[in-house]
């Protein structure tokens, strides 16, 4: 069956490259090249294979990165031409592709399109290899869908390309992986492209093909270079090959040429109620299969174009004929997203009736039309424009709008000779702007067919200074087709957050918590029991539970007189590290505190977003375990319904930073294994005396009244719990809600006590962030290194049984077998609460000169049942 159907599909590839029409119309301006313009002008050239000057033409563009244009005749982008000859041109490239592959790779490749140029031509190339699956890159982001990758097209006027695949695991498979641009040129984006992938997905072989290799000698050894370094085979394949010679200074000459020509309220480019006296394109020596003949009218035939408005005043389209395709439910609109050779198949089926109802709908006397794609969406009109032409003999030509700015300069050596220019239609993630479809006005079509996926039809395709009006005021008849953009489904298995008041004490709107709520589960154990069996090896911390610390009436009376004394500096540490988050990380930040200690602080953040800047930020608290990494469910949840890139992981606090270093490694991991990136591994804080993070409130070491108790200032939630037989593969990680705690539950009053001095810090706060910003805030360590100098002094060999700063420090003497403390000399009541709870555990408390930090709590290093204090003596709490 396999076989019957590539079969199949060869015969329509061959009859794809030899169905070009080639009208043989001439002018005077005959022979001129579409490039001479420019050549003239700015001493551009082309050198190399003598088929270069028909497959490319010349143009400027405004763009401060590159003044030249290197117009493709063959492509459907700028320039109208017969479909035939485009889907050829990709389709015989495919086929040299398979050739070099092989079948058995070319079934384990997958191939892969640049947005937006190129995202018709590399559809194109792999019909021809036929046998593997096709994604394209794209600018346009899908809510809840998360980058399986992305990279930078550096000369590009819109740089970012995000790879956007339904399913993950397209790009996660071993063979090649075939990359497809239009031109070749610095090689740059491939470079990126591969850069990318290769460290998550390693391929041992890449295959770029592109129109044309326009790329220098020194261009062409990096890549070579590249290949050697990532260990990989590259190869290129090319219809033509050759370089542009710039001379010095083209790029200032070009943008003042630009400058002048579009200084002019008349320019050419935006008028064509006169017809252009257009030449007939000189094509080169065509590939194998592709047709031999010079391939005429591919900038359109001069004729007596249509008088109507200048194509940029306002102007109401007459009525707009809507063709219903009848596209087929659930096939994909293109490669955005993936199209499989399965996909393949069913709209090889389906073509032959959407080209029939598009004919029906066309003006009978129609003899010259064009089919008119949108930006990313290319290879379906181009298919539809193909079986058109072939069923109906007219004279079909093919082109699509673009985001690309480029002068149009009515010149028989220029390649770009009008302009229409119309406002962006498909409420574009990057904002409104102006969109353009070039060499259509002035080309004497007598219909024109504007092939849209539905988010771009909306109003603004429809106002009197959208697209349609536009191509009205330069044809008789506008027809509009709309093709469903295909909406990745990715439904989630995972529940939705706890919330409170069933899950914790905090407001429901205050965090969503992304655990399973273990609350009737009995997991607590004696201190000295987890101890031993932590350190012995035999469980792991995250395992079990401490037996949750009551404090006492000291204690309590302790807590508060802090949280009376630190609320202000809290409140402003609070303000400067939001602040900073919103200056640098995000505009509308997605805050995923670790649980427990960083969800304070995350709600603490988000009221201050609220205060200052009346945003609503959402907020969920997530898992994060020593030596087991961050939970990767949460990960998932969070890459389906947030884009990535906006989330800030946020804790209350750095000690040595194993936090900072495992978060760090488990996105990493999490990256290849899923194929989801853009989550930073960049964590915000309240206090940062480690420095072991770039965005923090303060790098003082001093007491957070939060860090003084467990669960009854966290909402009355544990500490988080990793267990083999609670926890399954697609669970969240566990915690318990202690509501019999509720009588000393302080969790709200904490934050009500801090968030009431906002007002009153406001200005200071925001005063420091600016500063912190204008200044080097890289980590520098030094708190891992106090550690490691700590724990080989006292003898301890183990950096994990040394836990500095004061929030540290109270954990150490609420959770586990404390040893002895290490104070700063001369701390003063940042410490009452430590040394009253030492006091208690019959601990010592040794003061030392030159601590970086306020205070260090050391675990006993050799614990076993009954050793718990500094004098192997057990003492009751």
């Amino acid at each position: 069956m396999e076989k019957a159907e590539n079969a199949e599909n060869a015969e329509k590839a061959e009859k794809a490259v030899n169905q070009g029409e080639h009208h043989e119309a001439r002018d005077e301006a005959d022979g001129v090249w579409s490039g001479s313009w420019v050549a003239e002008r700015l001493g551009v050239g082309l050198a190399g294979d003598d088929r270069l000057t028909g497959l490319l033409g010349l143009a400027l563009r405004r763009n401060p990165k590159r003044a030249h244009l290197l117009v493709s005749n063959v492509l459907g982008k700028h320039v109208p031409q017969s479909p035939s000859v485009v889907y050829g041109y990709g389709v015989e490239l495919g086929r040299r592709v398979r050739d070099l592959l092989g079948d058995e790779d070319a079934r384990r490749a997958v191939v892969l399109g640049y947005a937006e140029t190129a995202t018709g031509l590399g559809h194109s190339v792999a019909d021809g290899l036929g046998l593997a699956p096709y994604l394209h890159s794209t600018r346009r982001p899908v809510a809840g869908l998360a980058p399986a990758g992305g990279f930078e097209e550096s000369h590009s006027h819109a740089t970012s390309h995000l790879l956007l695949p339904e399913d993950p695991a397209l790009l996660t498979g071993d063979g090649p992986l075939v990359l497809v641009d239009d031109e070749f040129s610095t090689g740059n984006t491939v470079l990126n492209t591969v850069r990318d992938l290769h460290a998550r997905y390693p391929r041992r072989r890449y295959v770029v093909v592109a129109l044309v290799d326009m790329r220098s000698a020194a261009d062409a050894g990096r890549l070579e270079e590249f290949a050697r370094e990532i260990g990989a085979r590259v190869d290129l394949v090319a219809a033509a090959s050759g370089t542009v010679r710039l001379p010095e200074g083209v790029l200032e000459k070009g943008q003042e040429l630009v400058a002048r020509y579009e200084s002019d309220s008349a320019a050419p480019g935006d008028r064509s109620a006169a017809a252009p006296s257009w030449p007939v394109a000189q094509f080169p020596a065509p590939l194998e299969g592709v047709a031999d003949t010079p391939l005429s009218g591919a900038r359109g035939t001069a004729r007596t174009a249509p008088t109507g408005p200048h194509p940029d005043d306002d102007g109401t389209a007459p009525h707009t004929t809507r063709i219903d395709l009848h596209w087929p439910a659930g096939l994909p609109d293109g490669g955005r997203h993936g199209f499989t050779p399965a996909h393949r198949k069913r709209l090889e089926d389906a073509l032959p009736a959407m080209a029939r109802r598009l004919a029906d709908a066309l003006p009978a006397h129609a003899r010259r039309v064009h089919i008119l794609g949108f930006e990313e969406l290319m290879y379906a009109p181009l298919r539809l424009a193909h079986e058109l032409e072939r069923m109906t003999g007219l004279e079909v030509r093919y082109s699509t709008t673009t985001r690309s700015p480029v002068l149009a300069v009515d010149d028989p050596g220029y390649a770009i000779r009008t302009r229409l220019r119309f406002p962006a239609h498909d409420n574009p993630a990057d904002g409104p702007g102006e969109r353009y479809a070039y060499n259509v006005a002035g080309a004497g079509f007598d219909a024109v067919v504007a092939v849209v996926d539905s988010a771009g039809d909306t109003p603004a395709l429809h106002a009197p200074d959208g697209l349609l009006a536009r191509l009205a005021a330069h044809t008789p008849r506008v027809l509009l087709a709309v093709i469903p953009s295909h909406a990745p489904e990715r439904p989630s298995m995972l529940p939705e957050p706890l919330r409170g008041p069933a899950f914790s004490s905090y407001a429901p709107e205050e965090v969503g918590w992304l655990l399973q709520d273990l609350s009737d589960v009995t997991l607590e154990a004696p201190t000295e029991e987890r101890e031993e069996a932590i350190q012995s090896g035999g469980a792991h911390y995250a395992e079990s539970l401490p037996v949750e610390y009551q404090p006492s009436e000291q204690y309590q009376e302790l807590f508060h007189a802090a949280l009376e004394d630190s609320a202000a500096r809290i409140a402003q540490a609070a303000g400067v590290v939001t602040e900073t988050v919103l200056a640098e990380r995000s505009p509308r930040p997605v805050l995923v505190s670790l649980a427990r200690a960083g969800t304070p602080v995350g709600i603490l953040m988000r009221r201050w977003a609220q205060h200052r800047h009346g945003l609503d930020l959402p907020h969920y608290a997530v898992s994060i375990v020593r030596g087991r990494g961050i939970d990767a469910n949460a990960l998932r949840w969070l890459a389906e319904h947030h884009d990535p890139r906006d989330v800030v992981f946020v804790d209350g606090w750095t000690g040595k930073g194993a936090i900072t270093r495992e978060l760090a490694q488990a996105l990493e991991e999490f990256e290849k294994s899923d194929g989801v990136s853009g989550f930073s591994p960049e964590i915000a804080v309240l206090a940062d005396p480690g420095s072991c993070v770039r965005t923090y409130g303060t790098r003082e070491d001093f007491l957070i009244p939060s860090a003084c108790l467990n669960s009854t200032v966290s909402g009355l939630i544990s500490r988080t719990v990793l267990r083999a037989d609670l926890v399954g593969p697609h669970d969240f990680h566990g915690a318990k809600f202690y509501r019999e705690l509720a009588g000393t539950d302080v969790s709200v009053a904490f934050l009500d006590a801090v968030a009431a001095r906002f007002p009153e810090v406001a200005d200071a706060a925001c005063a420091q962030a600016k500063e912190l910003l204008a200044t080097d805030r890289s980590p520098t360590w030094e708190g891992w290194a106090a550690v490691e100098r700590i724990s080989e002094e006292y003898g301890i060999h183990d950096v994990n049984l040394v836990k500095p700063g004061v929030g540290e420090t109270t954990r150490v003497m609420l959770r586990r077998v404390p040893w002895k403390v290490l104070a700063r000399a001369g701390a003063g009541s940042d410490l009452d609460h430590v040394r009253l709870l030492a006091e208690q555990r019959g601990v010592p408390v040794e003061e030392v000169d030159q601590l970086p930090y306020t205070c260090v709590g050391l675990i006993h290093p050799r614990y076993t049942r009954g050793a718990t204090g500094a004098d192997g003596k057990a003492v009751t709490l």
